[in-house]
């Protein structure tokens, strides 16, 4: 594949069967085909523009039930990298990218996770989470440039999430994450690609052609949000952050969540408010450490002490005394 600063120096007619064989490959790509369903789309009336969406969108979960089995190899490798120390690291580009972005900076205040644990990287740098700085995803330079400088080892996981699979910032990264012994994972929404064929496990949620042509914001969009959020959700479960079905590693930073901590705690324990409010107070604000002191029947002291023995597991720092509620 030839980067962006290799074509800059290739005669006009070879630059010319570049640019022929890329915009072939466009032309078979599922995602930028045209949807039957949505002909005549500008003539539609609003109720009529809103069912065609809708009728699109309900595609969406069927193509993601398909990559289950790729999904949950993903999320089984990112619990034990972040178990290890390492990191899941999200790159993409455009829209994709922001997805990322999206899922990346939600994992902090859902989970109490490090802001390091996981990251993304966006062609472009941050700016391009306003702006669209799409020339930047022409790039393997920068790609590799970028994911260099997050020194990828064989404790990450990199994930490249990109709708189209042949975004060449996108794949460059993966195959230099990969080639350094790191984890890597593919999200795309087309087969046989590039990036698919980088990484060590692809997704492949083949969602169709989009109502609008290329408009991969939309159900490619939806497909990406739905799998980086099962992945997410899936590693901090798996490492013993949720209890039950409970968010109980909530960062208690603003009321709306103190006050989600409260319920959590009332609902896990079959408690009243007033028990709760106090426990919290006396665990340090932590609905973690409140739900090991109610459940196994400690002190705040024994109940750090079992959840740094866990690593955070909520469920183990209870069961390791046999007294349950």
């Amino acid at each position: 594949m030839l980067t962006s600063s290799t074509m800059q120096d290739t005669p006009g007619a070879e630059a010319n069967d570049f640019k022929r064989d890329q915009a072939s490959l466009l032309q078979e790509l599922t995602t930028e085909s045209q949807n039957e369903a949505s002909q005549g789309f500008d003539t539609k009336s609003a109720l009529e523009i809103a069912r065609i969406i809708n009728h699109e969108d309900v595609k969406v979960p069927v193509a993601v039930k398909k990559a289950i089995p790729e999904i949950a190899q993903v999320i089984d490798q990112v619990a034990r990298s972040l178990r290890d120390g390492g990191r899941l690291i999200y790159i993409g580009a455009g829209s994709s990218g922001r997805i990322a972005a999206l899922d990346s900076s939600e994992c902090p205040p859902t989970y109490s996770s490090a802001p390091g644990q996981v990251q993304y990287i966006m062609a472009g740098g941050p700016k391009a989470l306003a702006s669209a700085v799409e020339v930047n995803e022409d790039s393997e330079e920068l790609g590799q440039r970028d994911i260099a400088r997050r020194r990828p080892t064989r404790k990450d996981v990199v994930v490249g999430v990109s709708a189209s699979g042949r975004t060449p910032y996108v794949v460059a990264a993966v195959a230099y994450a990969r080639a350094r012994g790191a984890h890597t994972a593919a999200v795309t929404c087309n087969h046989d690609t590039p990036l698919a064929a980088a990484a060590d496990i692809a997704i492949i949620a083949d969602v169709g052609p989009e109502v609008v042509s290329g408009s991969t914001r939309m159900k490619a969009g939806s497909a990406q949000k739905m799998i980086l959020n099962m992945i997410t959700t899936g590693a901090m479960t798996r490492l013993g952050y949720v209890y039950e079905n409970l968010m109980v590693n909530v960062h208690m930073q603003n009321s709306k969540l103190v006050e989600r901590g409260i319920r959590i705690l009332m609902k896990a324990c079959k408690i009243d408010r007033e028990t709760a409010v106090q426990t919290i107070k006396s665990a340090g604000r932590s609905v973690p450490v409140a739900l090991v002191m109610l459940k196994a029947r400690v002190d705040k002291p024994e109940a750090v002490r079992r959840l740094a023995k866990s690593d955070g597991n909520v469920r183990l720092a209870i069961e390791d005394n046999v007294l349950e509620l």
